[in-house]
């Protein structure tokens, strides 16, 4: 039987109605779950969990169908606790699914795990706590330690916990940014001096076009389709370079929209929809620069560029140098795509682009970021209304973390500001960010690992690897508010150690505290849990990290106890060293919240020449990593170029469920979307199931199993499948170039057929 899958024909719409309702019913807290989606987002409410797109200062539904199923996932009335795990040893755990193993509910109590019976087992706070302390007490070096960081935690968690570390003397942050968006930062801090987007939400409103790199938001990023949506409809171009065809970036049904709602009607998304090559984005935008530059320079603000800018005229000459063959042969696209989208670059006066991992996530990200920004440049789209670069970050606060000091090479200026309020030195030695911590950990140079949520295991490549590397911590601690892969990585001693969520009342000494978290367009604003916590046994992200360093470091330099019976004496600390937080306190009180000021946007350019750097980078010559470079000499069979993603009922790493409704996938994730004639070529069907080798020079078998092939409209060559089942595949030394970020979108695999070819794959 045929297996060839049918995408629906709009996304959003009822279908995305009907997929809340049931998540909301399969929490076993649906009216609890009601009234929290009633707050998501609003201004006496909680920042949603998920993603971290801005919020309207209007209407009375703030969340999307994404967002409903992290609050249903966080707000559960499932618990595991003590007696959980006296039934299942790690052993028996490590056997189970990631879906299955944070379905399982929330977890209620600290717990430590016993090595001789192989079973996580209850331990008091005040063990625990101790037990952390005399560890770091008893390392030869701060530098043993690794503090990651998930891009959850709220800005005070991340203010003390980055804090606590370089008090301890350590600048070890890896953090969850280090393997989604870290070329952005680095890319945009060397063009423009900042790292972050330079738009705000409303800047959708007066844009003239909008271009979307490597992202599909119906997905990842859902609330962002109503800015789309709503611009689209008001006459913006919508230009989108993406190597899957997404539906939602074809037609996309408000489900706030009557009309939309109930009968077939949807708006056209995307004006243009182009399909590159993976890796071949820079190359596409190569293309559209050199159209600027040889057949409409009358478009090009050459006073914008000599009153902001430097660098241009070397980057003319690569520009112009750079031919058309190679200029499609890399991107995969014809010179009369290239040239449509151009024209559109062209006749418009106020200009977006969005980007997200489809870009960030190879070896050359960073140039291609800052390619994005030199064709900015070009016309002048930075710094005016409607106008302007959006990275689109993913987890809620990764950037407010960032913003806090998560950082393994924080800035001088940071650092000092730190030390002159406090009176004491700060290491400024750069630390380890996640690509380094795991190499530390595996060489057992770094004894302890202390994950502040996330899942490092789940989202870390290279899965035998990363898998070791975390088994070898003598102490591995994860504070948590779910059970997952990371809790089961342990070899020596191991803490789980249960925190509140978002949705949760957040009670200390002075009353329920407010937390706050910085949005992708650098909107600080609070967030109130009114539920009831879980368990009277979970204490506060905050809390956690402030008895961990009370403990460790005592109360001389910072009173730690004090700064967590009240969250406001930490926004006043945040005030006196992180420029940009003056009056925190009394600014969050406003309905939205505040923006942080944006240098680029108000045409400050804080780079070393105090003026917007072009970059005159060469396309690349091969858009593999060395350790993958040569895979076709390296195989007999031909050699395919794998992107991990993620499912519609997913998150991160976090599963929701095992559909893909927009890809027409129901029921599985070991899938492999493939374009016929590559199939063709390879001798395997529509169905049929077959593994995945990785191509890579370094001498280890990383190898998947028993994936079924699904026919997908995808560029020949390309190959895609969900993460984390594809993480074995992508090598630990496969990064990008100047980010050490996994190029977790560019891994060449030899596919052949499997010997079980048993299985059927059930489509709807």
């Amino acid at each position: 039987m045929s297996t060839r899958i049918e995408k629906p024909a709009k996304a959003g719409g009822l279908s995305s109605l009907q997929s809340t309702m049931r998540q909301v019913m399969r929490s076993q807290k649906a009216r609890q779950n009601i009234q929290n989606l009633l707050r998501v987002n609003q201004t006496d409410g909680f920042d949603c969990p998920g993603c971290a797109w801005g919020d309207n200062d209007h209407g009375t539904f703030q969340f999307c169908e994404n967002g409903a199923k992290a609050v249903a996932w966080e707000s559960t009335a499932k618990m595991v606790g003590a007696d959980f795990f006296a039934e299942y040893s790690v052993r028996q755990l490590n056997t189970q699914s990631d879906y299955w193993l944070e379905y399982q509910g929330r977890l209620t109590e600290p717990l430590r795990y016993n090595p001789q019976t192989d079973h996580y087992e209850p331990i008091s706070w005040e063990g625990a706590i101790a037990l952390i302390a005399d560890k770091l007490k008893g390392l030869a070096s701060p530098d043993e330690v690794e503090f990651y960081t998930s891009g959850r935690a709220s800005n005070e968690a991340s203010y003390l916990y980055q804090l606590f570390g370089r008090l301890l003397g350590t600048n070890n942050f890896p953090d969850c940014s280090n393997m989604c968006h870290e070329a952005s930062g680095v890319a945009l801090i060397q063009s423009v001096g900042i790292g972050k987007g330079s738009v705000v939400l409303d800047d959708f409103d007066k844009a003239d076009a909008v271009f979307v790199y490597g992202q599909n938001p119906g997905t990842n990023h859902p609330r962002m389709m109503n800015a789309l949506r709503k611009a689209a409809r008001q006459g913006c171009k919508i230009v989108t370079f993406n190597n899957l065809r997404e539906v939602a970036l074809e037609r996309f049904a408000s489900p706030q929209s009557p009309l939309e709602l109930l009968t077939p009607a949807a708006t056209t998304i995307s004006h243009q929809y182009l399909t590159p090559r993976l890796g071949g984005d820079m190359a596409a935008m190569r293309g559209m620069a050199k159209y600027l530059l040889e057949e409409q320079p009358e478009v090009i603000d050459y006073d914008f560029i000599a009153r902001h800018s430097q660098g241009f005229a070397e980057y003319e000459v690569e520009v112009r140098a750079t031919s058309w063959a190679q200029i499609e042969q890399q991107s995969g696209l014809t010179r009369a795509e290239i040239v449509q989208a151009a024209r559109v670059f062209a006749a418009s006066e106020r200009i977006i682009s969005c980007w997200a991992m489809g870009v960030t996530q190879h070896l050359h990200s960073v140039d291609t970021i800052r390619e994005i920004v030199n064709l900015h440049l070009m016309r002048g789209q930075i710094g005016k209304p409607g106008a302007g670069l959006c990275p689109v970050r993913g987890h809620s606060n990764v950037q407010g973390n960032r913003t806090m000091g998560i950082n393994e090479k924080p800035t001088t200026l940071f650092l000092e500001r730190l030390e002159r309020h406090l009176g004491v030195a700060m290491p400024h030695q750069r630390g380890h960010n996640v690509y380094e911590a795991l190499k530390a950990l595996h060489e057992g140079n770094s004894k302890v690992l202390i994950c502040l949520g996330g899942n490092l295991a789940a989202a870390a490549p290279d899965t035998d690897f990363t898998y070791a590397a975390m088994r070898r911590a003598e102490l591995n601690v994860q504070i948590s508010t779910k059970l997952n892969r990371s809790h089961l990585q342990v070899g020596g001693d191991a803490l789980i150690l249960p925190c509140l969520g978002r949705t949760e009342v957040d009670l200390q000494m002075s009353g329920s505290q407010k937390i706050t978290v910085e949005d992708t367009f650098s909107m600080v604003h609070a967030s109130t849990g009114a539920a009831e916590p879980i368990s009277e046994l979970c204490l506060s992200e905050t809390d956690i990290v402030a008895r961990i360093a009370h403990a460790t470091l005592g109360s001389g330099t910072v009173d730690w106890l004090a700064l967590r019976d009240d969250y406001s004496r930490i926004r006043d600390l945040i005030e006196k060293t992180i420029a940009g937080f003056e009056q925190f306190n009394e600014r969050i009180r406003q309905p939205s919240g505040f923006h942080l000021e944006h240098s680029a946007a108000n045409l400050v350019w804080k780079t070393p020449s105090g003026r917007a750097e072009f970059r005159a980078s060469q396309l690349p010559q091969s858009i593999l990593p060395e350790c993958t470079r040569h895979a076709e000499q390296m195989s007999d069979e031909p050699v395919l170029l794998l992107q991990s993603l993620r499912s519609h009922d997913q998150y991160n790493t976090t599963i929701y469920g095992m559909d893909d409704r927009y890809r027409g996938i129901k029921g599985q994730r070991d899938v492999l979307f493939m374009n016929e004639a590559d199939a063709a070529e390879l001798g395997v069907g529509d169905g049929q199931r077959v593994d995945m080798q990785t191509i890579c020079n370094d001498g280890r078998e990383r190898i998947v199993r028993g994936f079924q092939v699904v026919f997908y409209e995808i560029p020949r060559g390309n190959i895609a499948a969900y993460y984390p089942e594809t993480n074995p595949l992508v090598p630990i030394d496969s990064i990008g170039a100047g980010s050490f970020t996994p190029t977790s979108k560019s891994i060449p695999v030899r596919v052949t057929a499997s010997v079980n070819n048993a299985i059927s794959l059930n489509l709807g």
